[in-house]
């Protein structure tokens, strides 16, 4: 697990494409879980146990930022947040069909140990630089994910804005803030590598576990 990570927010249905592969309805406002703060671990190039017996696991690829300051009502992003990363959003998909049928909350199909793996974080330079350039997921050398925060449908300041007036932020929250189309089944052996503009920041190999 990281250390001097707090809550883990995360934003559903943040890319339109991505609803509509999931054959799901367009959120008009946030739609906001949570994981544990023990789901969350490195990705540091090592070998990352996934359950192996609960059906499909999906990785979700998403821009992650880390809270530096207690939120305020009408602070900036740029002033609220102090470095981003980028994370993968691992999802048991079976079971997440099981649970929405059911109407039960979320945690069983995102909460697992191991279901937040996120690269080292870096200096934050601002929500208008984070738009020049493209985040990219690769699976055993191949591309399947890209995105670009322009595409969201709740920009990072609506993020902030409604996680900080309806649950608060302070020091060491993060926030996952929704992944683009593309997601897929992530199986024992694969290789996942998370880009930013074309360079490679994190990279696991998936193992299975019970």
């Amino acid at each position: 697990m990281l250390t001097n990570i707090c809550n883990v927010y995360c934003v559903g249905r943040n890319y339109k494409l991505h609803a509509e592969e999931l054959g799901n309805a367009v959120p008009d406002e946030p739609m906001i879980f949570m994981k544990p703060s023990h789901a969350v671990v490195a990705l540091n190039g090592e070998a990352l146990e996934l359950p192996a017996s609960k059906g499909e696991v999906h990785y979700e690829a998403e821009l992650v930022i880390r809270i530096g300051r207690d939120y305020e009502p009408g602070v900036r992003v740029d002033e609220l947040v102090d470095a981003y990363a980028f994370g993968i959003d691992f999802t048991l998909r079976d079971v997440q069909t099981v649970i929405k049928k059911k109407g039960h909350p979320w945690t069983a199909a995102k909460g697992f140990r191991n279901s937040a793996p996120i690269t080292a974080f870096q200096t934050f330079p601002g929500a208008a630089a984070m738009v020049e350039k493209d985040f990219a997921l690769m699976k055993n050398g191949v591309q399947v994910q890209r995105g670009n925060i322009s595409n969201m449908i709740f920009s990072l300041q609506d993020i902030v804005d409604y996680v900080g007036h309806h649950y608060g932020l302070g020091p060491g929250d993060v926030i996952f803030t929704g992944t683009p189309e593309g997601v897929g089944a992530a199986n024992a052996g694969d290789v996942l590598e998370l880009a930013w503009d074309g360079t490679v920041l994190g990279a696991c190999t998936i193992k299975a576990a019970e």
